[in-house]
């Protein structure tokens, strides 16, 4: 019984006035009075650590500015730099979401890795740099050649041509209006 009395005691606010066992008014003051005075003696020490902290420590390195920008780079995608090149050209300085829908309605070869990169660009401006989905453009995209594979193409009376399979790096950065 006594316990259930304690409990009903510590859920009571101080709006509503039940009464209380003598004992427990006694306890509870006993109790709180040395987390007081702990907290008050961790209070007045904090200030005189935290300065020795500061003067121990040395002057910190100026933060980094935030990024700016985010790209995202495909390497040895194998569509040639040439028909890549047709299709950046179309997108290049389009904000995202525009530049998304071009791409989506566009019947090339290149249209579908050059979409995926630009994705993948605006995702990492908004996951890693906390940029706005919606202010995002294109601010540079370009290609260059990436790994020329050679193979032989066989002809006639038994003779070969050389065949060589492009492919091509593309860059996308991706920057803030």
């Amino acid at each position: 019984m006594a316990e259930t009395k304690k409990t009903a005691a510590k859920k009571t606010t101080k709006k509503v006035a039940e009464p209380v066992v003598e004992e427990e008014k006694v306890e509870a003051p006993v109790e709180e009075a040395p987390k007081a005075k702990k907290t008050a003696a961790k209070k007045a020490a904090a200030p005189k650590a935290e300065k020795k902290a500061k003067e121990e420590k040395k002057p910190e390195a100026p933060k980094k500015p935030m990024p700016t920008e985010a790209r995202a780079i495909a390497k040895n995608v194998r569509v040639t730099p040439r028909k890549v090149r047709l299709v950046i050209d179309l997108v290049r300085g389009l904000p995202v979401k525009q530049a998304l829908g071009i791409l989506d309605n566009l019947n090339r070869a290149a249209s579908e890795p050059v979409m995926k990169l630009i994705k993948s660009a605006a995702a990492n401006a908004t996951n890693n740099f906390g940029m706005d989905e919606d202010a995002l453009y294109i601010a540079q995209i370009y290609a260059n050649d990436g790994l020329r594979m050679k193979r032989y193409l066989p002809r006639a009376k038994g003779s070969a041509s050389g065949l060589v399979k492009r492919s091509s790096h593309i860059t996308v950065v991706v920057k803030m209006r």
